[in-house]
């Protein structure tokens, strides 16, 4: 077999190997006298790179290859025919013999030669090209048909895409009102107005939570930084932190709100623009004077100021992040992601806003301190997601036992009744939605009778006499409920009642209402199951739902609070503040008045609470610096200052404005 077959064979081409200064110019030999001749040896006995090279002075080096190597056969899955081979091997002795008669062929021959050997040689790569296309995607389709056979059917309701992502992943893209708003009114509307202002935008950073405005403070480090405390088992654990300038402005913060004063809050603004805790307090200041876009703006620049302190590792998306929430530098950062998610509904966002809920139950899903729980079943029903909330509930019911909550007993079986409704799904698919929702819905009235007549109520629907008259539904359910279930079921009712306004809702309510009935006046023994078990579950509310309903001002469930919480002061930087806090700084205690001062400086701290001494002051080194003269000129101040605001009226004088007469009520 000669050289040129099997360099065919190996799928080499002539021209491939590099070249040396004389590769060009050879001698015409046969090939049997080559092969006796055999290859010669350099020095240390080895083989030169061009040894055994034989042809003819060329110029071109595609002269060599004749037309007849353009007319082979195919290569057939990397091989070819043995026939091929054999025609090969002949072929290439011929033009062996043949190959001082090339040398003497028309320059012009030679190069029509070489061009029509590129152009076939283009079709055979365009024709390997599309078979080896065609073959690729035969595979893709047998793989996915391995994948569908193997994993059988996908749940109700779910997307073969969906279902590969974690139940707490969060989209960046969602994160953006923007986005929900540009699908709702479209692109022009929602940006026509802040291209121009992104123009002049000049804050470097790209954030994902908030949009940085122009009408912004110049944005400069408050001395708030993030770090990583430790990673273990795919989890990565984060706190922020305060240097020494942060907690400096943080004391002034709590001296600020202890006296109840928010021009305070706002000189501590002027001074540190981006501090936290201020920006959420008197972001609630503006929100009880009804100004919203101001408590709003307020939220966004607090996020801000968060988001630029992320450690690089931090990732909102990847729900595998940690804050620890007895930590004070983190709660920040949870009620700062609640009140944004807050706006966000009122503002007409719920897409948005189930995505921010996502995100704080991905910072600490075992305890969820804000028990958003209690409030992603609303917010997945108002962005009609009904997939995810089902997937939540598949998910999490072995470990969690979500249905235990009012809201989710009733969401649920809500969300597969709406699913059932859309018209772009299958028949048998529709149908199996209806009947779980009408077993779902079933479930919980079974457990929560005490839910029918109130929800009934804020829906201005009259019910049945055999309803009302029942003893199962009547007042005796309401009343007979525990007072932590009693808070559950007000929190969801005053929440998401207008959820089941729909006719269409309604009707299905009452017929499940009716087979109820029929399944208690059988006495069936799930009935008995259920209502001992309320009485065992339902002793006491947790903190983190206290909380939630703190931070919810919803009225009906305030109103249902126990009295040892409600009677609590209430801090909106910190609601009720777990018992087992981890402090990395404490406050230093502030010496205590009654201690120092003397009974006239008692009565003019009693009218002004601002009214300090100054050997009182922890910084001016206790009493031993005491000063008396200071301390008497500020006495006469606050003197001075107290009888300036005093206005005395003669009380026998008649007003002008209130001329005496016999006035008659109107």
């Amino acid at each position: 077999m000669s050289r040129r077959a099997l360099r065919r064979l190996r799928g080499e081409q002539r021209g491939q190997e590099p070249l040396g200064p004389d590769a060009l110019q050879f001698v015409l030999r046969d090939e049997e006298d080559a092969e006796e001749e055999g290859p010669k040896r350099g020095p240390g006995g080895r083989r030169p790179r061009d040894a055994g090279k034989e042809g003819v002075r060329v110029t071109n080096r595609f002269e060599l290859i004749d037309v007849e190597d353009l007319e082979e056969g195919p290569v057939v899955n990397g091989e070819r025919p043995d026939c091929l081979l054999a025609d090969t091997v002949v072929s290439g002795s011929k033009r062996r013999s043949l190959s001082g008669s090339a040398a003497t062929k028309k320059d012009g021959e030679s190069n029509a030669s070489g061009k029509l050997r590129k152009k076939k040689k283009k079709q055979k790569n365009k024709k390997n090209t599309a078979e080896a296309l065609e073959n690729g995607l035969e595979d893709i389709d047998r793989i996915l048909e391995r994948i569908e056979d193997g994993s059988g059917s996908r749940p109700l309701g779910l997307s073969p895409l969906s279902s590969k992502k974690h139940v707490l992943y969060v989209e960046h893209r969602h994160l953006n009102p923007d986005t929900e708003l540009k699908r709702y009114f479209g692109a022009r509307a929602v940006l026509g107005e802040q291209r121009p202002r992104q123009r002049q935008r000049v804050y470097p950073k790209c954030t994902w939570l908030t949009t940085p405005k122009s009408t912004w403070p110049r944005y400069t480090k408050p001395g708030l930084s993030m770090r990583l405390l430790q990673s273990r088992k795919g989890l990565s654990c984060f706190a922020f932190e305060h240097n020494e300038e942060y907690q400096q402005a943080q004391l002034r913060f709590l001296s600020a709100v202890e006296s109840m004063e928010p021009n305070n809050i706002v000189v501590l603004l002027q001074t540190s623009p981006y501090h936290v805790d201020s920006l959420l307090q008197l972001s609630d200041a503006c929100r009880f004077q009804e100004d919203q876009e101001m408590a709003r703006d307020l939220v966004e620049r607090a996020l801000y100021s968060m988001e630029c302190a992320f450690h690089p590792l931090f990732s909102l998306t990847s729900g595998t992040c940690r804050l620890d929430y007895r930590r004070p530098e983190n709660r920040s950062f949870y009620l700062a992601l609640y009140k944004q998610m807050s706006f966000l509904e009122k503002r007409g966002c719920p897409r948005t806003a189930l995505e921010y809920c996502k995100l704080i139950l991905s910072l600490e899903p075992d305890e969820d301190p804000l028990c958003v729980l209690l409030l992603i079943d609303h917010l997945a029903l108002r962005a009609r997601n009904y997939e995810y909330l089902i997937r939540l509930f598949q998910e999490w019911e072995a470990h969690r036992n979500l249905s235990q909550l009012p809201n989710f007993a009733f969401s649920v079986p809500l969300a597969y009744f709406l699913l059932s409704q859309q018209a772009d799904l299958p028949e048998q698919e529709l149908t199996c939605a209806r009947e779980k929702a009408s077993l779902l819905l079933r479930q919980a009235l079974t457990m929560f009778p005490g839910v029918l007549m109130p929800l009934l109520g804020y829906c201005s629907v009259r019910p049945d006499a055999t309803v009302t008259c029942h003893q199962f539904f009547g007042p005796e359910a309401e009343i007979s409920q525990p007072p932590a279930l009693s808070l559950l079921v007000s929190l969801y009712l005053g929440r998401s009642h207008f959820l089941w306004k729909e006719p269409a809702t309604i009707s299905w309510l009452e017929e499940t209402v009716r087979e109820v009935l029929q399944a208690v006046d059988a006495g069936d023994p799930t009935v008995e199951a259920c209502e001992s078990r309320r009485k065992v579950l339902y002793q006491r509310a947790p903190r983190n739902i206290h909380r939630h309903v703190i931070l919810s001002e919803i009225k009906e469930a305030v109103a249902a609070l126990p009295p040892d919480v409600s009677s609590q002061p209430v801090l909106g930087f910190d609601p009720l503040p777990p018992v087992d806090t981890i402090y990395s700084y404490v406050r230093p205690e502030r010496l205590s008045p009654v201690s120092h001062g003397n009974t006239i400086a008692l009565f003019f701290r009693s009218l002004l609470p601002n009214y300090t001494m100054e050997g009182e002051r922890p910084e001016d080194g206790g009493a031993e610096g005491l000063d008396h003269q200071q301390g008497l000129n500020r006495l006469m101040l606050a003197v001075r200052d107290m009888m300036a605001n005093f206005h005395f009226h003669d009380l026998e004088a008649p007003r002008e404005d209130q001329p005496e007469g016999d006035g008659e009520w109107d």
